[in-house]
């Protein structure tokens, strides 16, 4: 399993309601419509909470204190079969598709993508 990892800032003129709102009930399910064609099996959101707990782990860590909006972890079945199934015309004209609804919600330039191999350990 492959997964496609994104760590993501809002644009700066939407609140953190308006972010997770348009993320959650309009660009989830545009997602959702095209997930056949892009060969997508699963696509989950993690929003981001804010629990006043940040900084002690943080700190405890010595991990950086920016924070993201959200994180994304779209999984395929492979590389190939992403490949694969990318290369489609279909395919390609619902990635632009998507990739411009992004922009209507994300700050990409503050946002952060890779790509991982999937193990599920527990």
């Amino acid at each position: 399993m492959i997964d496609v990892v994104l760590c993501i800032r809002r644009r700066d003129e939407l609140s953190p309601e308006e972010f997770r709102r348009y993320w959650r009930d309009e660009h989830a399910p545009l997602v959702a419509s095209h997930a056949e064609t892009l060969g997508i099996r699963s696509y989950v959101q993690h929003h981001t909470l804010v629990t006043g707990l940040e900084s002690i782990v943080q700190g405890d860590r010595g991990c950086p204190a920016d924070a993201y909006d959200g994180v994304v972890v779209i999984s395929f079945d492979s590389l190939d079969d992403m490949a694969a199934k990318g290369a489609e015309p279909a395919a390609l004209a619902a990635a632009e598709q998507l990739a411009a609804d992004e922009r209507r919600f994300i700050d990409h330039a503050q946002s952060r993508i890779w790509f991982t191999e999937h193990h599920t350990i527990v």
